[in-house]
């Protein structure tokens, strides 16, 4: 057998998927891909630690859920993408610092506990830029949980959702009834 033929055992098994680029991977197809791509990366089993306020499709397990989230994301913002900084891996844990960005073209609507509509904001078409870290475990190649620390703050500041002027607060009102009417 030469050097550059495979042994057997080596042969029958495909290399481990690096966990770093599994990670970003998951975070750069939030902005276009399909479910296909989510399924790819994320585990059967993954839990989004932020879904709290995300709609309740977004709170399950799994590509499915992840994808919903990205949808979510997609109906407010456009241009999205993250830049990123700097990577950490650990075993099985990867760190992520970035900077994320994008413009908000449609309403942004968040939800409480049981799933109604809490807040929505209407599209500014204003751009922003904030810094984010994620943090994903993996288990069999794939991510299994994901939570975040976002500069939202930046985000509300830059779109015009704080401080809201007054004409703000009743476009607010009206986008929260028509999100409500949706839901």
């Amino acid at each position: 057998m030469s050097p550059s033929e495979p042994t057997t055992a080596a042969a029958g098994r495909a290399a481990a998927p690096d966990p770093k680029a599994v990670c970003l991977r998951s975070m750069h197809i939030m902005a276009d891909a399909g479910l296909a791509d989510f399924e790819a990366v994320i585990h059967p089993d993954a839990v989004n630690r932020e879904a709290s306020a995300e709609p309740p499709d977004c709170r399950g397990r799994g590509p499915a859920a992840f994808h919903a989230a990205a949808r979510w994301l997609r109906g407010a913002f456009a241009d999205m993408r993250w830049d990123i900084q700097q990577v950490a891996a650990d075993g099985d844990i990867v760190a992520v610092h970035s900077t994320w960005s994008g413009r908000q073209v449609g309403p942004f609507v968040t939800y409480d506990g049981s799933g109604a509509v809490s807040q929505a904001m209407p599209p500014t078409g204003k751009t922003f830029t904030a810094t984010q870290t994620h943090w994903f475990r993996l288990a069999d190649g794939k991510v299994i949980d994901h939570w975040a620390n976002r500069d939202d703050l930046a985000v509300a500041q830059q779109l015009g959702w704080v401080p809201p002027s007054p004409r703000y607060l009743a476009r607010m009102a009206l986008a929260k009834r028509r999100a409500r009417n949706a839901a």
